[in-house]
């Protein structure tokens, strides 16, 4: 088995409008009802955006993270004839690279820090279930039936590092949009795990 290796304005306007109709001897306009919902659609618009450290931790952290199963998954199909360890690679590279997108989105909407191109597990050993560069050049070596047993040993590891982070994710944040997104890497990813848990079992 894979050794563990891891490196976590309306009132004032208003009234102003109301004066000025009165000195004018007009009637005051009617706000239309589009009007009228400006500011609540606004307040809602803004309270989805709150956000405090542990979601601007989770998006900075698990940017990487994602970055690293996206790796992981290309070295699949010059590595393998395995199609089911083919197919399940393509599935995690489609379902990780939109939501990197999304959360680097998010940084540069809150102004914070995007994480730094090199990040990986020895840099930044808090981070669950990432790899070692040595690690990952131990994959990258290795082809066929070794490959398969030994990307589903990380890739498993990995996934369970995400649950972890999504969990603390999902106790700790107050972004809707965070805390949403890390339930859905949670669900995914346990099904994920089983998949390959059982390719593991028949290879």
């Amino acid at each position: 088995m894979l050794r563990k290796k891891v490196l976590r304005f309306a009132l004032p306007a208003f009234a102003a409008s109301v004066l000025l109709a009165g000195c004018s001897g007009e009637e005051p306009p009617v706000a239309s009802p589009e009007a009228t919902a400006g500011p609540t659609a606004a307040a809602e618009s803004a309270q989805q955006q709150e956000f405090n450290q542990a979601d601007t931790a989770f998006a900075q952290q698990m940017i990487p993270h994602h970055q690293q199963a996206v790796e992981m998954a290309e070295m699949v199909a010059s590595r393998t004839a395995n199609s089911k360890v083919i197919e399940l690679a393509a599935q995690i590279q489609q379902a990780q690279a939109p939501e990197i997108e999304k959360m680097t989105s998010w940084l540069e909407a809150w102004g914070a820090p995007m994480p730094m191109p090199d990040m990986d597990g020895m840099d930044h050993g808090e981070m669950p279930g990432m790899m070692t560069s040595e690690v990952m050049s131990e994959l990258e070596q290795a082809k066929d039936a070794d490959f398969d047993r030994l990307w589903l040993e990380m890739m498993i590891e990995h996934h369970n590092g995400a649950i972890e982070m999504s969990n603390t994710q999902l106790q700790q944040g107050v972004n809707a949009e965070a805390k949403e997104l890390a339930q859905q890497i949670i669900d995914a990813q346990q099904v994920e795990i089983t998949t390959m848990s059982n390719l593991l079992a028949t290879n």
